[in-house]
């Protein structure tokens, strides 16, 4: 995991958008929901690519993880949880059972046949 420059999520987030990663997700139903096309996802269906964990500038005990994921039907997107106290233990639970193939690990080509193969 990767604690960023910034305390802002907001650059990270635009420049995943610019690579590519633009569906935004929730949890529903103890599944990953894509917002846009309302497809739910278990964990073993996704994928988490790159992440950061930030803390908050005036309140340290405000801290987030932000994701970027893959889903098996090839979408990428963010999802931003946070954790410690403030942490939605569901949420929580549900990001641990999913696979890491983290980009700074695995070209990109790995990481997009992991998925294929899921």
């Amino acid at each position: 995991m990767q604690i960023p420059e910034t305390k802002h999520e907001s650059p990270q987030i635009d420049k995943f958008v610019k690579e590519g990663f633009t569906s935004s997700y929730k949890m529903e139903d103890g599944k990953l929901k894509d917002l846009e096309t309302e497809k739910l996802f278990s964990p073993k269906e996704v994928t988490i690519y790159d992440e950061y964990r930030y803390e908050g500038m005036s309140n340290p005990s405000d801290m987030s993880i932000l994701y970027a994921l893959k889903t098996k039907d090839g979408n990428k997107g963010t999802l931003l949880i946070p954790y410690g106290p403030t942490a939605d233990i569901q949420l929580a639970d549900f990001m641990m059972e999913v696979t890491k193939d983290m980009r700074n690990n695995r070209s990109t080509e790995e990481v997009e046949n992991a998925l294929k193969d899921k």
